[in-house]
């Protein structure tokens, strides 16, 4: 078993190919977006709470 970070799946890379492949995945992971704010978080659920529903549903709902 060789020490290797990329392995060729299917087909043939030469050492080249793998150099330039290897540079981007590295370069991408590298770069951060600090610029970006952080996504405001939910303060209530995602879903319906069942005390807030009505108290009748149709028989031919899905929610039946």
């Amino acid at each position: 078993m060789t020490d290797t970070l990329v392995r060729v799946e299917k087909g043939t890379a030469d050492a080249e190919e793998l150099a330039a492949v290897t540079a981007v995945l590295l370069a991408r992971a590298a770069a951060t977006n600090d610029t970006a704010p952080p996504r405001p978080r939910r303060t209530t659920a995602g879903w319906r709470r069942l005390e807030r529903s009505p108290g009748f549903r149709a028989p031919h709902s899905w929610q039946g």
